[in-house]
């Protein structure tokens, strides 16, 4: 690979990076190759015509963009997209620098040391795709766990069941608000799905309460939770709708 290969990135990737179709991108670069011929000032500093091949092995035209190109097309953008452009090709560039003077240091060591480096990076990429794989089995072993927690789910301990499940899944999404947000789209899934309206239910149910004497402090606490428990086929919904969230959210 030679300097300039080092040094640039490919149009194909800078369309990545922008967002961008890369056929308009290379449109625009064209024009700005003209606008530069134009002005008298040499393109070769920015862009590079070259090719490469698709996923279907066919040879298509690119260009090798250098930094400097990348600072032009960045000129370009604005806002939030030219700031993530800067950011991203930056450091892309930064990665590129540290790979070549990376490689020109092992070269100026001696043969036995370039072998151990040789060795040591074979190495730590070994134990890098062991820990990967360690992470995904311990992953994949989570997600059968919290499988087998859905499927153990049913109507007979099904407050607790349910409960644990809504926290589980409030956790997932980051704690705080995100339990009662989770709760409350459990009871606005039962309301649609059984044709329910559960706060009428509750405040009828705390009424007859309060006809028989209940105290205020009791019937406060009471919830919809109390309600769907009083209808079996309440209780069937909940669970399903239940089940079908922590298999939605991941949890």
């Amino acid at each position: 690979m030679n300097q300039l290969e080092q040094k640039t990135i490919t149009s194909v990737e800078v369309a990545e990076m922008v967002g961008k179709d890369h056929n308009k991108l290379l449109r625009d670069i064209r024009g700005y190759v003209v606008q530069l011929g134009q002005s008298k000032i040499g393109h070769s500093e920015f862009f590079n015509v070259a090719t490469y091949l698709n996923n279907q092995n066919k040879e298509l035209p690119c260009f090798l963009v250098t930094k400097r190109g990348c600072e032009f097309i960045g000129n370009k953008l604005t806002g939030i997209k030219g700031t993530e452009f800067t950011a991203k090709y930056i450091n892309r560039f930064h990665d590129m620098e540290d790979a070549i003077n990376s490689t020109s240091l092992i070269g100026q060591l001696s043969p036995e040391l370039q072998m151990f480096q040789h060795i040591f990076n074979g190495l730590a990429k070994q134990e890098l795709e062991m820990k990967k794989i360690s992470e995904d089995s311990k992953s994949v072993l989570e997600k059968v766990e919290s499988i087998r927690e859905v499927v153990a789910l049913d109507t007979t301990s099904w407050r607790e069941d349910t409960g644990a499940l809504l926290r589980k899944i409030g956790t997932a999404l980051g704690g705080g608000q995100a339990y009662s947000q989770v709760r409350s789209e459990s009871y606005e899934l039962l309301n649609k799905r059984m044709g329910v309206d559960l706060q009428t239910r509750l405040t009828n149910k705390r009424r007859r309460m309060a006809d028989n004497g209940v105290c205020k402090s009791t019937r406060d606490k009471l919830s919809y939770v109390d309600v769907i428990a009083e209808d079996k086929k309440l209780i069937e919904g909940y669970t399903a709708i239940v089940k079908e969230m922590s298999i939605k959210y991941g949890a």
